[in-house]
Formats: structure tokens, sequence, C-alpha cells
């Protein structure tokens, strides 16, 4: 285990910027920051999730296990130059999805954000890992990332995506469906 923090606040940051895993300090709003950070609101919201009682045991072992990915990957993110998230992460969640999927129903329509509470927040998580995905591509265009910290996090929504669906049926029975008509 590395050094733990005793203290903190540091007072470093008070000018605006922010010390990358490698000691190099750069600006908090900067690409890699932007990125790192919203993996780590992803992972916090993630938690969320799991704050809910209504989840089941396999998706509570699964993002459970996606949280610790996120830690890495985030310090892969921290750390320009690091390797943390192989292909063996993104097959485990490919295979996690399937697994998950496997049991509901065709899509035929387009589905809210909601049906339940678990539901609801997996939807704002996943919402949260787009946009990490998205604050990675934005690095990824200045600065090396590894394709497999992309195609992750791309399959990571996915998933959520597929979860969210999980726990509206354990918690409602059933999807919100959009159709302004019904």
């Amino acid at each position: 285990m590395g050094n733990r923090l005793s203290k903190i606040y540091t007072k470093t940051g008070d000018d605006g910027t922010t010390g990358l895993g490698d000691g190099r300090r750069i600006a908090k709003d900067s690409a890699r920051v932007e990125a790192y950070g919203t993996v780590d609101e992803a992972n916090s919201s993630i938690g969320v999730v799991l704050a809910f009682d209504s989840v089941p045991y396999e998706v509570r072992r699964c993002l459970t296990e996606v949280q610790h990915d996120l830690f890495e990957l985030g310090g892969e993110l921290c750390i320009p130059g690091h390797v943390a998230v192989t292909d063996d992460f993104v097959e485990r969640l490919e295979n996690n999805l399937d697994e998950f999927n496997k049991d509901l129903p065709p899509l035929k329509d387009f589905i809210l954000p909601g049906g339940g509470q678990a539901a609801a927040a997996c939807h704002l998580a996943r919402t949260i890992v787009r946009r990490a995905e998205r604050r990675g591509k934005t690095l990824a265009d200045a600065e090396p990332v590894r394709a497999e910290v992309l195609r992750y996090l791309n399959r990571l929504s996915d998933l959520l995506f597929v979860i969210a669906r999980v726990l509206s049926r354990v918690e409602s029975g059933e999807e919100v469906l959009w159709n302004r008509n019904r």
C-alpha cells in the first residue's frame, strides 16, 4: 500500500493548479484533470446506486468491481504513461452486459430515465460516464490516451443502461417508456 494522506489540505492547489501522479503540476481545468475528475464523479454516482437496498447481489458485485476499475482508470489518466486498464477489463464488462441483458425484453421504444430510485440513479451514473468518455476523447485529441480507456468508458455506459433496465424491473416492475401519445 502506498503512502496514506495524514493531512487532507496542503494549500498547494490554492493557485488553481493540482499535482499529477508523476509530480507535475497542471491547471485544475486542464483536459486531463477534467477527464479523471469526471471519472471520479462517475465512480461516486455508482456509489449512490449501490446505496439503495433494492440493488440485487449480482448487480452490487458487478458495480463494486466497476468502482475499483474506475479508480484504476482514473489513476491511469492522472499519471501520464501509466497503464492500468487492459482489454480484460473491457471483456469483463461485455460479459456482464450480455449476462444482465439476456433476460430483458427487446427494446421497442426509447426509455425515459426513471423506473425507481436506484434505476434513476443508474441512469444518472450512465450519463456521467458518457461525459467522462467525452472528456477522455477531448484529452486524447491533445495527448496520448490509450484506446482501452475510451473503450472501457463506452462499454460501461452501455452496461449501466442495461443495469438501469434491470433495476427498473426490480423496483417497479417496468420501465418508463417514451411515448408522448400514450
